[in-house]
């Protein structure tokens, strides 16, 4: 089966919600698929195939942002990502898609990782752990306090969440 043609999809969009460039995920997606062809002979299937390419990918994307001047985001709007928005309205939003994005660049790193993996990506706890290489309760206390972090910067910045 080719994994490029299974799972490229999800790890441009994994990818892209770290870096919010469109032309810079596809090019990032492609080096990910690359670096996992190289690296085959040392893929030992402690994980799942996929699992080994948001880790790879996240590494790849590290290692851009690494490389690349951290940009300064200025935002009049943000949105919620609370637990019950997520992942269901975060996919309805469309043109705020950009606006979740520089929310989540405003949270450090391991934040955001764990944001994007299991709110957008849905992972289970277990997947995100061997993505992150973390525990399953490392995965679980670190996205309750990011999506607490995200909350307050939101609120910080006006934006305040209607209740249904």
């Amino acid at each position: 089966m080719d994994w490029y043609q299974c799972y490229s999809s999800d790890i441009y969009r994994f990818i892209l919600m770290m870096i919010g460039d469109h032309e810079q995920a596809k090019d990032l997606t492609h080096d990910t698929f690359l670096k996992a062809y190289q690296s085959l002979s040392t893929f030992k299937n402690e994980t799942s195939n996929k699992n080994w390419l948001y880790r790879i990918a996240r590494n790849v994307t590290i290692d851009y942002k690494r490389k690349k001047k951290p940009l300064l985001f200025v935002l009049d709007t943000f949105i919620s990502t609370q637990h019950t928005n997520c992942p269901e309205k975060i996919t309805q939003l469309g043109e705020n898609e950009e606006q979740l994005y520089r929310a989540l660049t405003k949270l450090k790193r391991s934040y955001r990782d764990v944001i994007i993996l299991r709110k957008m990506n849905e992972l289970t706890i277990r997947e995100t752990a061997n993505v992150l290489n973390w525990s399953e309760n490392k995965v679980k206390v670190t996205l309750r306090r990011a999506l607490i972090v995200l909350k307050k910067q939101l609120e910080e910045e006006g934006y305040e969440h209607e209740s249904n």
